[in-house]
């Protein structure tokens, strides 16, 4: 399963990657008590963690919504045939997410919205596309959403240093510069309403720019929350931030924030990366949070 219903929104999981990212817990997120993986491994092994290596696992995957006859997508992976010098997992990717998009009944022309929760390399990187030799919009009808903070900080002329260090090198001038120079993007402050079910919200820490995405229809909730959450452990340990959050106490108070709300309303969290069923409600438990259901999508393990 796929695709769920939420009030009047559908949504539909579509996938790019999954499998490990090269790193320990230890290294992805070094201020994680080493206890917690153990006291979690039932919940964590093996979508979220290899069980003989000890490496974490991630999926790299686009939200597909349907809204108010819109097409939405929300974050775009890594994209294909992209240079990453630095981050050699995601470098000269060549997977089939257009055909995945494609099972899911969607062209690249029928895109109306694409929304970059922030613009790191694994979440911008189908923005663009390779013509010949050039990058172009992937989506020729969208329009693309992407946080002006965070625009702004990762334009190299604005000469600002990040954790990642070259981490993020040539995804702006790959991923996001074409469709700014094409006229496709809209860059937002603050809050952007998208529709009476979709509202957008800036959410600092992780990236200057970091956003979530609320989703209220009917009697049902969602909150599509980027980089706030790459595993299971930060909703147990909201305080454990990964390695590449800029602003480590900013992350910690944004993740308990929003936290807290889908806990007190009742709404599914849905990260950019969690394997597995890809999502999970949350409750408030002692001060922190536990996963108390996941969502139906069916994991990636079983999809081969």
């Amino acid at each position: 399963m796929n695709t769920i219903t939420l009030g009047d929104v559908t949504l539909t999981r579509v996938r790019e990657y999954f499998g490990p990212v090269d790193m320990t817990p230890e290294t992805f997120f070094p201020d994680s008590p080493a206890k917690a993986w153990e006291e979690h491994r039932a919940m964590l092994v093996p979508d979220f963690l290899a069980e003989e290596t000890r490496i974490v696992n991630s999926a790299i995957q686009t939200w597909l919504l349907r809204s108010e006859g819109k097409t939405i997508l929300v974050d775009t992976g890594v994209g294909n045939h992209k240079e990453r010098p630095y981050a050699p997992v995601w470098s000269r990717m060549n997977t089939g997410f257009l055909d995945n998009l494609a099972d899911a009944g969607v062209r690249p022309e029928d895109v109306d919205i694409v929304i970059n929760t922030h613009l790191h390399i694994d979440h911008v990187g189908w923005n663009t596309r390779l013509d010949g030799r050039s990058w172009v919009p992937t989506f020729p009808n969208a329009t693309y959403l992407m946080p002006k903070d965070d625009f702004d900080f990762w334009n190299p002329e604005n000469g600002h240093t990040s954790v990642l260090g070259r981490g993020n090198q040539n995804v702006f001038e790959d991923s996001v510069v074409p469709v700014h120079r094409a006229g496709q993007t809209l860059l937002w402050e603050d809050s952007h309403r998208i529709d009476t079910a979709l509202h957008l919200e800036s959410a600092p820490g992780h990236t200057p720019g970091s956003s979530v995405l609320t989703l209220v229809s009917g009697t049902d909730r969602a909150v599509f929350v980027g980089d706030l959450l790459h595993s299971p452990v930060q909703v147990v340990e909201p305080d454990a931030n990964s390695c590449f959050c800029e602003d480590p106490a900013q992350a910690r108070v944004t993740r308990r924030k929003v936290l807290g709300w889908a806990a007190d309303n009742n709404a599914l969290v849905i990260p950019a990366h969690l394997g597995g069923h890809g999502a999970a409600h949350v409750a408030r438990d002692a001060g922190n949070f536990a996963v108390k259901g996941w969502a139906p999508f069916a994991p990636h393990a079983e999809q081969g």
